[in-house]
C-alpha cells in the first residue's frame, strides 16, 4: 500500500466542504470530475492525435464537452446532464452566451459557480469570450435531468 493513499489531508476538491456546509468560495477544482470518473475516459490516456480530433469538433460540441466536466458541488452529476444548462448560444466569432440555473436559489455557490462555468467555457479552443447568465425561471426540477443522470442517481 502506498503511504500517500492514507494521507488524511483534504485535496483541493474536498476543501469546499466543511462541517458548516459548503464554502461560498470553493476552488474551481472542486467542480471538476474526480480522477477516474467515467466522464474522463475520453480524455485520460489520450494521444496528441486525440486532442487534435477533439479540437476539430464543432464549437458547440466542444462547449458541451467542457460543461460535462463541471460537477454540481452537492450532486455527483455534471451540470449539463443535471439539466442546469438551459441555453448555449455561440456565433461564428466564438462569442458564447450561456443561460443556466442552479438546483435551488439558496445554493451556497450561487455567487461563484457561474464564474467557474464561464472560465471553463472560455478555455475551450475557439471561444473568444463567454458570458454566463444565471436564471431562476423556469425553476429546475429533476425532469430536466438526462436519462443517464437519473440512472446514475438511481431514479429508475
Amino acid at each position: 500500500m502506498n503511504p500517500q493513499e492514507n494521507d488524511s489531508s483534504p485535496s483541493d476538491s474536498d476543501r469546499f466542504l466543511s462541517p458548516q456546509g459548503l464554502d461560498p468560495n470553493p476552488p474551481a477544482s472542486a467542480f471538476v470530475a474526480p480522477p477516474g470518473h467515467p466522464s474522463l475516459k475520453a480524455t485520460q490516456g489520450g494521444t496528441d492525435s486525440n486532442l487534435d480530433e477533439a479540437s476539430q469538433a464543432p464549437l458547440d460540441e466542444r462547449i458541451v464537452a467542457a460543461l460535462r466536466e463541471i460537477y454540481d458541488p452537492e450532486i455527483p452529476v455534471n451540470i449539463y446532464d443535471l439539466g442546469l444548462i438551459y441555453r448555449v448560444d455561440c456565433d461564428e466569432m466564438g462569442v458564447v452566451e450561456i443561460e443556466m440555473t442552479l438546483t435551488t436559489p439558496g445554493c451556497p455557490v450561487a455567487q461563484t459557480f457561474p464564474g467557474v462555468v464561464e472560465a471553463a467555457v472560455h478555455n475551450v479552443p475557439g471561444v473568444a469570450c463567454a458570458q454566463v447568465n444565471l436564471v431562476w425561471e423556469p425553476a429546475w426540477t429533476i425532469d430536466r435531468m438526462s436519462e443517464a443522470a437519473k440512472l446514475e442517481l438511481g431514479f429508475f
